[in-house]
C-alpha cells in the first residue's frame, strides 16, 4: 500500500527533474528541527508521545501590538489664573467707543451671514432663534427693562459676556457692567429687533450654541 501511495525517486527520475533527493538522515533531521521549533514547550519525550497518538497541532506566535499612550489633554487655565493675569482687563486707555466699532461692523456682517440675508421678508421668529445661539460680542445692546432703574437706558456695544453679566462700553466711552438677572435687553440690526431676558440667558456663550430655547408667552421679571 506504501508503494501505492507514493515511493522513492530514482536517479533517473531525479536527474529527468532536477530534484536532488534528500537522505532519510537529512530528512528525519528536518522534521525533528521543525517539531522542535513548533512545539518549544514540550520536552522530546513528550513530542514522542504526542506523535504516537495523535495529530499535532503547531503553535503559532502573534505579535503583540504596542500599546499606544494616550495623550494627556492640556489643562487649560482657571478662573483665578485668569483674574491673576488679568487676560480679560481692559485698560483705561482702551475703554473708547470709537475703537470698537469696527468690532461693530464685523458682528453685523457675521449676523447677516447667519441669517443668509436679512431681507424684508425674513421671518423675525427665525431671526430671534438664530441671535439666541449666536456670539454677541460686538453687538449694540440696550437695557429696556430692569428692576434696577439705573441699568434702563444703558446702550452700547457689547466686548465681554460670562455666564451672568454683561460688559459694554457706552458712546460716553464709559465701561459698564450689566448683570443679566432681572434685566430684558434689545439687539437691533437692520431694522430687526430682538429681545433677550436676562434671567433665562444666564449662560456662557459657548454653551448657548448647543441649548434648545424654548418659546413662551411672557416671561416676568
Amino acid at each position: 500500500m506504501k508503494s501505492v501511495i507514493y515511493h522513492a525517486l530514482s536517479q533517473k527520475e531525479a536527474k529527468d527533474s532536477d530534484v536532488q533527493p534528500p537522505g532519510a538522515q537529512r530528512a528525519e533531521a528536518f522534521v525533528r528541527a521543525f517539531l522542535k521549533r513548533s512545539t518549544p514547550g514540550m520536552s522530546p519525550q513528550a513530542r514522542e508521545d504526542q506523535l504516537q497518538r495523535k495529530a499535532v497541532v503547531l503553535e503559532y506566535f502573534t505579535r503583540h501590538k504596542r500599546k499606544e499612550k494616550k495623550k494627556k489633554k492640556a489643562k487649560g487655565l482657571s478662573a483665578r489664573q485668569r483674574r491673576e493675569l488679568q487676560l480679560f482687563y481692559i485698560k483705561p486707555e482702551q475703554q473708547r467707543y470709537s475703537l470698537f466699532l469696527p468690532l461693530h461692523e464685523l458682528w453685523k456682517q457675521y449676523i447677516r451671514d447667519l441669517c443668509n440675508g436679512l431681507k424684508p421678508d425674513t421671518q423675525p421668529q427665525m431671526i430671534q432663534a438664530k441671535l439666541l445661539k449666536a456670539d454677541l460680542h460686538g453687538a449694540i445692546i440696550s437695557v429696556t427693562k430692569s428692576k434696577c432703574p439705573s441699568y434702563v437706558g444703558i446702550t452700547g456695544i457689547l466686548l465681554q459676556e460670562t455666564k451672568h453679566i454683561f460688559k459694554i462700553i457706552t458712546k460716553e466711552d464709559r465701561l459698564k457692567v450689566i448683570p443679566k438677572l432681572n434685566c430684558v435687553f434689545t439687539v437691533e440690526i437692520d431694522g430687526f429687533i430682538s429681545y433677550i431676558y436676562g434671567s433665562k440667558f444666564q449662560l456662557r456663550s459657548s454653551e448657548r450654541s448647543a441649548k434648545k430655547f424654548k418659546a413662551k408667552g411672557t416671561i416676568d421679571l
